[in-house]
Order: structure tokens, then C-alpha cells, then sequence
């Protein structure tokens, strides 16, 4: 205990904040980070790992019920840095800088897991296919196993070689907070409040059912067959501050489009025709507006977001390939005279664990026969590094966040059909196969795009990265094995599919490998959106999250745009640079602590409605206009927590780009 009292006193007194050189390229000057190589101190604790399994699990199954509420999940690296800074200054009194960096290592693992988890593997639930917490737990792990693996050669180029390059926004933005924790500033109460207030909102609306989760109005007249909506939800109106007034923008743009111009057409000229239009099943004239969203304009959203990430990808090729020459150039196994902080996994570890892997996924019984297995590693080692490395460099210019590992899952779901079908595999065993590739490539790229901003952090921070690497696995195993019975909870409880749950990314995944295997797509529909997303790309527009939004319910991108425009009139407003990075990182901490409050409420809800504990009813139900009036509120006390002085005064300043 004295010797980490001591180290502490010793990183108080040698620096103040991150050194300049950790923002800008000096291909003459190597980066000195904030802990020198030279200096010993505690890092990968016990203390440290056992706060970072607890969070990973804690972000991992929140996470799952977010990306099935609303289809995206948030970054947990700074709410978990946050959380560990908390409890190692509260609850121990100390605690070194490194072991603050291991603990949101681990701990922000469960969220890139269960990211990649929740956005494929319900689609077997949605199929009724065989699926239990035990496969899930398998795929879950090895595909997260895989991704930091892969990841490991990739260090030396993208993150040393590329510093000052490459920003990595939530990976510098988390050494930000960690250093400024240690060094006075405080963002632990303001997260709390936050999680707090976002956790009681959530209660009321699942819990008690005091308050409606949503309010629509279906359009008559001239344009009928659209309509609008809202949901009241926090998490919804935090994810929109987070990805900014443009990224909003763009989305909302989309559910316009799709809610506005193309339902309402749908139905005016379908209304006309005596017969079933292909994919329905009933008359349009009989449809209502979310019977034209599921049956129509979902199919042409697919179209938007596949045609996306083909865009995507492709304009990504000389980055790709810049990195793949830099990688095999700069990598190296030798540990001679190796630093510290230059410290890497062996290279025989990875190459052995890779095997290992690729042998458990060519036996898994999801597939029909060992060819099957055989021809699903080798996509998965394929199709995998090369999306590992496309999501790691990615994530480098633009954040996690913005991370497209939905869009390249697609595209490796779809080559995978494709070549399955080749192969003799069709029907129900060649979909589970298929979706179960999609799944383990999916979870890898989100999180390999999540190492990718920890070793960033670790980097500015004097972390080893050996000692990282190690903690990734350990949050991924331990997220592994909870979120498959979160999961399977979550299903029996509201129904993967439902209103409640309407699990967005699923149901797209779903419909693409039923379509491909039954040779049954609305391949007209699909064409149209990829047109559209063609269109959107000669404007200049940002194709995926336009094609999002035009995928996605418009209830969910309003109450986003409320959080972007929110962000927007703070970016904007003429504040001098460290009041505006002031409000930012204010902004950017309540927005995470809303999210993580809700997700986690939704979770606890769910537990008690499964074990028999059920309070909606007990209280009466207010009216959509209340709950409308009530979520008002909520934006503003957000709008107001963010423009007033209340907390500056904790805060560094540092510029949080999310």
C-alpha cells in the first residue's frame, strides 16, 4: 500500500497533464508518454481486474439491451475510467494512473462484445433457430478472442507508428480524463447524477408504467400511409449529443425521406392496385404505417445501408492497404532490447491462439458437416483480419462510434451466403451457419475497434501494452458468459422483434439470410435503396447514417436530432476553446451517464418481470401528450445542466471529440 501511495505522489509532482506531443505528428521526436518506460508501477492488479470484470459485465449487458432497443451502443471506455477513478480514489483512497487505464480496459470490453453480440445473433432467435446461452457464449468469446488477437500486429503501425495521424478521439479522450482525474478534476458526480436521473426515468416508463415509452401520429389526407413519432427515451436523446448535430442530421434526413416521400407513395399508388405487391402478404390499402415500414420501406433501407458500406469500403482501400504494408513491415517477433511500453503479447501466443480458434469455430454444431466448418474458419480468418484491420484504422480517424462494423458484416454475411449456397448449404442449416460467420466477423472488427482506443489511451498513458492485451481477453470472457443469458432473458420476457425490443440490426440480418438462402429478397427494393444511397454519395452527403435513418423507425432519430442540435448550439455558441471544451466533456459525461442509466434500468426491469416481479399497473398511466411534455423536460434540465457553470469548475478542459 505505501508503494502506491508513493507512486501516486510521484505522478502528481513529475507532470501536469498530457504533453503536447501527444496531439500532433514529429516524425523526429519519439513520444514520450505520460508514465515514462523507466518508471515501475502498479498496472495489472488484482483490484484493478476485479472492478474491470464487474464493469465489462455490467457494460455488456446493458449494451445487449441497448443495441436492441435502438439499434447502437455507447462507448464505455470513458464511463468506465470514470467509475474505476471513483472507486479507487473513494473506496481504496488510492490507486496508481495505470491501474485506473487497466480497469476501463476491461471494462469497456463488454460493450464492443456485446455490440457485435446483439447486433447478429438474435436474428436466429427471430428464425427460431437453435440457440442457447452456451453457443452464444461460444461465438461471443471466440469471436472477441479472435479480434484482440488480430489486433496485436497491428499496434505497432496504427497506433505507434501513426501517432499524431491517426486521433483515435475516444482513446485520447479517455487518457484526457484519466489524467485529469489524478490530477484534481472530478467527473465521477456528474456521471452518477446522470445514471442516476437517466435510471429513474427508464423505471417510470418500464417499471411503473407511469409514463409511455413512445408517442406517433400516423398521417391522413394527401399523405397517408406515413406518419411521425417520438421516444421518450433518455438513452436516445444522450446517443444524439454524442454523435453531434451532423451525424443527427444526416439521419433524420433519412427517416424523413423514408417516413414523408416513400410510405406515403407506397400507399397512394398501392391503394390503386387490386392485387398483393410482393413482400406483403395483404392489400396496401389495408396496411397502416408501420405495415408499410416492415413490408416496403425496411427492405429499401437494407439496400441504403448495403450500398453504404460498399461505398464505405471501397473509398477505405488505400487505407487498407496502407496499413496492411505498414503492419507487415513495422511488426516484428523479437523482444530484444524491447521497452516496457513496447511490450507485446509473444508472437507465438497469437499465432497458436489463432488456431485454437479457427479449430473451435470449423467444429461448432452449428454446422452441418466438418467441410461446412472448415470453409466457415477459413472466412472467418479471412474476412475477419481483413475487417479488423479496415475497423482499427476506421475507428483511428472517427471513433468507435461511428464505427460501420454493421455495414462490413453485411457485406461478409452476404459473401458468405453467397459462397455456402455454392457449396450445397441452403435452407435452415445453411442460414445458422451463415449468421453464425456474420456473427463471430462482427464481433471481432467491434472489438478490435475497442482495443484499438484502449491501446491509444495506453500509449499517451505509459501503459504495457502485454499487460492490456491480457486484460481485453479477461472483460471479454467475462462478458461472454453473462450476455447469452441476457439475452435469452431479454427474449422471453418482451420478445426480440417486438415494439419493446424491435432489435433493428437483427432483423436486417435476419431478412438478408433468409432472402439469400430461400432466394427470396425484393431484390426491386433493394435496388431502390441502393440508388438512394448513390444519390446521397454524389451530394456529399454521410452515406451510413442517411441510410440508417432511412432504415430506422423516425421515432428514434428525433429525439437523436434534440441531442445533436444540443451539441450543435454548444460547438457554435462564441465561447472561447476551454469553456466549449468545458461544456463538451460536461455534455459528453451526463450523455454517457443518460445512456448507461437507462440500458441498465431497462436490464434490471426485465430481471424482475422474469422472476415474477411485475409493478406496471400499480400506478395510473399518463397520457402520450404527458409523456411528451414530461420528456421535454428532460431535454431541457440537459440543455440547461450543459450551458450553465454548474461543475466547470472540476473540469480540465480538455477537448472530448467524441
Amino acid at each position: 500500500m505505501e508503494k502506491v501511495e508513493r507512486m501516486e505522489e510521484i505522478q502528481s509532482t513529475v507532470k501536469k497533464g498530457l504533453s503536447s506531443d501527444a496531439y500532433i505528428y514529429n516524425p523526429d521526436k519519439e513520444y514520450e508518454p505520460y508514465m515514462s518506460h523507466t518508471q515501475i508501477t502498479p498496472e495489472f492488479t488484482t483490484r484493478a481486474i476485479v472492478i474491470g470484470i464487474i464493469l465489462s459485465i455490467v457494460f455488456g449487458a446493458a449494451n445487449a439491451y441497448l443495441a436492441l432497443q435502438i439499434g447502437m451502443t455507447i462507448c464505455a471506455s470513458i464511463p468506465a475510467a470514470v467509475i474505476g477513478m471513483a472507486i479507487l480514489k473513494g473506496g481504496f483512497k488510492n490507486g496508481t494512473i495505470l491501474e485506473n487505464n487497466m480497469i476501463q480496459t476491461v471494462g469497456s470490453s463488454g460493450e464492443a462484445l456485446a455490440a457485435g453480440v446483439a447486433f447478429t445473433l438474435p436474428a436466429l432467435l427471430l428464425m427460431s433457430l437453435p440457440v442457447n446461452a452456451v453457443i452464444i457464449f461460444v461465438v461471443a468469446a471466440v469471436g472477441g478472442i479472435l479480434g484482440v488477437l488480430l489486433m496485436i500486429p497491428l499496434r505497432k503501425y496504427l497506433i505507434v507508428e501513426e501517432h499524431g495521424k491517426l486521433p483515435y478521439p475516444e482513446g485520447t479522450a479517455c487518457a484526457e480524463v484519466i489524467v485529469a482525474g489524478h490530477e484534481g478534476g472530478s467527473s465521477a458526480k456528474m456521471l452518477f447524477t446522470a445514471l442516476g436521473l437517466g435510471a429513474f426515468y427508464k423505471f417510470c416508463i418500464d417499471g411503473l408504467g407511469v409514463l409511455p415509452c413512445c408517442g406517433e401520429y400516423a398521417f391522413d389526407g394527401q399523405l397517408k400511409g406515413g406518419g411521425v413519432g417520438m421516444d421518450f427515451l433518455p438513452s436516445l436523446l444522450g446517443a444524439g449529443f454524442l454523435v453531434g448535430p451532423k451525424i443527427a442530421a444526416h439521419s433524420l434526413a433519412g427517416s424523413v425521406i423514408g417516413w414523408f416521400v416513400i410510405m406515403p407513395l407506397i400507399y397512394f399508388v398501392g391503394s390503386h392496385s387490386p392485387d398483393i405487391i410482393f413482400p406483403s402478404t395483404e392489400l396496401i390499402a389495408d396496411m397502416d404505417m408501420w405495415g408499410i415500414w416492415s413490408k416496403y420501406l425496411r427492405y429499401v433501407g437494407i439496400g441504403a445501408v448495403i450500398m453504404g458500406g460498399l461505398i464505405s469500403l471501397i473509398r477505405s482501400i488505400p487505407i487498407i492497404v496502407r496499413s496492411f504494408k505498414g503492419t507487415f513491415a513495422s511488426y516484428k517477433i523479437s523482444v530484444e532490447n524491447r521497452k516496457r511500453t513496447e511490450e507485446n503479447m509473444a508472437g507465438k501466443f497469437i499465432i497458436i491462439g489463432t488456431i485454437v480458434i479457427l479449430g473451435i469455430i470449423a467444429f461448432l454444431p452449428v454446422f452441418p458437416n466438418a467441410m461446412a466448418g472448415s470453409v466457415g474458419a477459413i472466412l472467418v480468418l479471412i474476412l475477419g483480419f481483413f475487417f479488423v484491420t479496415v475497423s482499427s484504422h476506421i475507428v483511428g480517424l472517427v471513433g468507435s462510434s461511428s464505427n460501420p462494423i454493421v455495414a462490413m458484416t453485411i457485406g461478409g454475411l452476404l459473401l458468405t451466403a453467397i459462397i455456402f449456397r455454392a457449396f450445397g448449404f441452403s435452407g435452415t442449416t445453411g442460414m445458422l451457419a451463415t449468421i453464425v460467420v456474420g456473427s463471430i466477423i462482427c464481433i471481432a472488427a467491434g472489438v478490435c475497434g475497442d482495443m484499438s482506443q484502449d491501446l491509444k489511451t495506453g500509449y499517451l498513458l505509459g501503459a504495457t501494452p502485454k499487460k492490456q492485451q491480457y486484460g481485453q481477453i479477461i472483460g471479454v470472457l467475462a462478458s461472454a458468459a453473462v450476455i447469452g443469458t441476457v439475452i435469452i432473458m431479454l427474449n422471453q420476457v418482451y420478445g426480440i422483434g417486438s415494439e419493446r425490443l424491435p432489435a433493428p440490426h437483427a432483423n436486417m440480418i435476419k431478412v438478408l439470410a433468409e432472402g439469400v438462402m430461400t432466394g427470396n429478397l425484393p431484390w426491386s427494393l433493394l435496388f431502390m435503396g441502393m440508388g438512394i444511397s448513390v444519390a446521397v454519395f454524389l451530394l456529399g452527403g454521410s452515406i451510413l447514417p442517411f441510410a440508417v435513418g432511412l432504415y430506422l423507425p423516425i421515432s428514434l432519430s428525433i429525439p437523436m436530432m434534440i441531442g445533436g442540435i444540443i451539441r450543435g448550439i454548444v460547438e457554435k455558441k462564441k465561447y472561447d476553446t476551454e469553456t466549449r471544451n468545458k461544456k463538451l466533456e460536461k455534455g459528453t459525461l451526463y450523455a454517457s451517464g443518460l445512456i448507461a442509466g437507462d440500458a441498465l434500468m431497462g436490464v434490471i426491469v426485465t430481471a424482475l418481470i422474469y422472476v415474477g416481479v411485475d409493478m406496471t399497473g400499480l400506478l395510473p398511466s399518463a397520457s402520450e401528450f404527458v409523456g411528451f411534455l414530461t420528456y421535454s423536460a428532460l431535454c431541457c434540465f440537459f440543455a440547461w445542466i450543459i450551458f450553465s457553470k454548474k461543475y466547470e469548475d472540476t473540469l480540465q478542459g480538455h477537448d472530448l471529440k467524441m
